[in-house]
């Protein structure tokens, strides 16, 4: 499998993104777990008129993946062509304490903490992947200023250590944590007013 991630970062985008549509639609079809977890989700969200998209944008973030954690770092960046908000994150610098991220599993979550961490260093939780095969393909793909926190106690130690010294933080909040770890507290999303 780790081959086949190497393989696939090598490929166009382009061509990433319309294997992803595709792999997102079979998923869709061949699962009816996923298929039914999928359903329920995006209702939850009231967002069933996207769903049509949403299938296939789910297959190509995933078949992004290979791209963003196995090229090098400056080519991953250099595909960003748009930011909105920046200057809210540089006046943040200038104040001189940290910045908290919260960047759900939603898009391409993995390249906002590569484009600020090419610039100054950042802290996010991380939870090992279920696939042994995957960790040193993610822990290589996070680069050298995106240091890895453990999804535990020490992590939380770790995220609090980096706010009090001025750097910047991620986290998932749509993380669940392992038994123990955490407090399930209610959550919606609420649809952007026009």
């Amino acid at each position: 499998m780790a081959a086949l991630f190497r393989l696939l970062s090598r490929l166009p985008l382009p061509l990433l993104h319309n294997l992803g549509a595709l792999s997102g639609w079979l998923a869709w079809l061949l699962s009816g777990t996923y298929r039914r977890n999928f359903s329920a989700h995006i209702a939850q969200a009231g967002m069933i008129e996207a769903k049509t998209a949403a299938i296939a944008e789910a297959g190509k973030a995933l078949l992004e993946l290979p791209k963003i954690w196995l090229r090098p770092q400056d080519e991953v960046v250099a595909r960003v062509v748009k930011v909105s908000g920046w200057d809210l994150v540089e006046d943040a610098w200038r104040t001189g304490r940290g910045i908290l991220f919260l960047t759900p599993h939603l898009g391409c979550f993995e390249i906002t903490a590569q484009y600020y961490a090419v610039r100054k260093p950042m802290t996010v939780l991380y939870r090992r992947p279920k696939q042994d095969w995957l960790a040193p393909l993610i822990e290589e793909g996070r680069g050298a200023n995106l240091k890895l926190a453990p999804a535990d106690l020490s992590g939380v130690r770790r995220l609090l250590k980096a706010l009090k010294s001025g750097e910047a933080v991620g986290m998932l909040p749509d993380q669940v944590p392992g038994k123990g770890e955490g407090a399930w507290l209610p959550f919606s999303v609420v649809p952007p007013t026009p």
